[in-house]
């Protein structure tokens, strides 16, 4: 069975990928970690995020099992948010996550593209958003408890300038699949959007066996 959860920044995608995975029993995979090791590779070797070529070598060397804390600070974020754009980037990344996706017993991916263009097959496809206001209160005290120093404002500011070049990149925009289900969590806490998108799944799995 493969699940794909597709949906902007700091809308709770990946903390939903990994509980129905822990669920189902399956591998998970956060996509949007692909994009910031690439782009924390470019910084690290005094790059600048406009190198387009080094950006796609370095996105041939990624391995998800060498991945750090660091990858999750708000700084990589944006960077990532620059070299996913590139299609050289994303085209060295496709096969490895497609892979990931056909492994047995099957796989949870969680990103911008997945039920669009990684895996257009999936069993299920769920979008989920939240308002841009919930998304930066969530980042905030996602970062804070990081200990690192932001501001609510300025995590607003930079969502709504992520979202802006997700759903405008010529390459994989950051768009809905016809047949994904959507899920709003601007009202829900954790517990609660967990509980309708693995009702959602059983709906769609179900009749299925």
């Amino acid at each position: 069975m493969i699940i794909a959860i597709d949906g902007p920044a700091a809308s709770g995608k990946g903390t939903l990928g990994k509980r129905l995975a822990e669920h189902f029993g399956l591998s998970h995979l956060d996509t949007g970690l692909l994009y910031r090791a690439v782009a924390k590779a470019v910084l690290d070797a005094g790059r600048e995020l406009s190198d387009r070529d080094y950006a796609a070598q370095a996105a041939t060397r990624i391995d998800p099992k060498h991945f750090s804390a660091a990858l999750k600070s708000h700084a990589i974020g944006e960077a990532a948010s620059v070299v996913s754009a590139y299609p050289a980037v994303r085209d060295a990344l496709f096969k490895l996550q497609q892979d990931f996706a056909a492994t047995p017993p099957g796989a949870v991916l969680d990103g911008r593209d997945i039920g669009t263009v990684i895996c257009p097959q999936a069993d299920v496809k769920i979008f989920v958003t939240a308002s841009p206001e919930a998304r930066a209160r969530r980042r905030y005290l996602e970062l804070c408890g990081q200990g690192q120093d932001v501001t609510e404002t300025a995590i607003l500011d930079d969502i709504l300038r992520r979202d802006e070049r997700d759903r405008s990149r010529a390459v994989a925009p950051l768009i809905a699949a016809d047949d994904a289900t959507m899920l709003d969590t601007t009202h829900l806490d954790v517990e609660a959007a967990f509980a309708a998108a693995l009702k959602l799944v059983e709906q769609r799995v179900s009749p299925r066996g």
